[in-house]
């Protein structure tokens, strides 16, 4: 379940820019995704209040909400997206057209409360022919959905080790909980990606095997590249992955 949330949630949090950097943000589907992931990060806080003493749960749900913030989310985004995207036109080129709409239909499908409810024991598991397989093997190179989802886990996971820390101070000083953490990045991105092609081939199974294959020839273009490695970068930076939730603010 943790993983498909993780591989799901890829991109859930950006924020609004002016221009064309808006106009990507509203067609591409951002807000929807990050009201998703405000619904997993609210059901996540309920599940552990029931398994946590009342000062640890709250306050893992004070760090969250600090961690999480949207105004504060937006503000690390956007520099990171501004500053890695230099011509979000291409992009939004691409999502303002029938395929692009497609596509975000079926993401904004996938991360919906329910649709993670009816999924939550595990995706089932999709038939495809071998020319099927063939592009979705190549978008899920192109896609950086195990980096992404890495991300979102140890953005959660942080909250859990900054609330620990807070309670008892000293045990995981000098940013050793963050370290700790960071170190389990690539085994994270192991475990997405492992079933990575049937989620794939889940998410975007109303696709045609043509759209999907204009869709892995923009993630493989040099504009879709940047355009999703800027994407990346804004998450993380959203997220604050790697950092402590007392320094945010700071």
């Amino acid at each position: 379940m943790r993983r498909l949330l993780f591989s799901l949630l890829m991109f859930c949090v950006l924020p609004a820019w002016a221009d064309g950097h808006d106009q990507l943000y509203k067609v591409a589907g951002w807000p929807d995704q990050r009201a998703h992931f405000n619904d997993a990060l609210s059901a996540a806080q309920q599940r552990y209040q029931s398994s946590l003493p009342p000062a640890v749960f709250q306050a893992l749900v004070n760090n969250s909400n600090q961690r999480f913030a949207p105004q504060a989310v937006d503000q690390r985004a956007e520099a990171q997206l501004r500053k890695n995207l230099a011509d979000p036109k291409p992009a939004l080129s691409f999502f303002q057209s029938p395929l692009g709409k497609k596509i975000v239909a079926a993401e904004l499908l996938a991360t919906r409360r329910d649709q993670l409810a009816k999924n939550a024991k595990g995706l089932p598991k999709m038939p495809a022919s071998d020319s099927r397989l063939l592009i979705i093997g190549h978008l899920a190179q192109a896609l950086p959905a195990r980096e992404a989802g890495a991300e979102v886990s140890l953005a959660i996971a942080g909250v859990a080790a900054d609330s620990l820390s807070s309670m008892i101070p000293g045990l995981l000083g000098g940013g050793q909980a963050q370290g700790m953490l960071n170190g389990q990045r690539q085994r994270l991105m192991d475990q997405i990606g492992a079933d990575l092609n049937n989620t794939l081939l889940y998410v975007y199974r109303d696709l045609s095997d043509e759209e999907l294959e204009e869709f892995a020839t923009f993630a493989e273009s040099t504009e879709g590249k940047a355009y999703y490695q800027a994407a990346l970068s804004a998450i993380r930076a959203g997220l604050a992955v790697g950092q402590s939730t007392s320094n945010l603010s700071q």
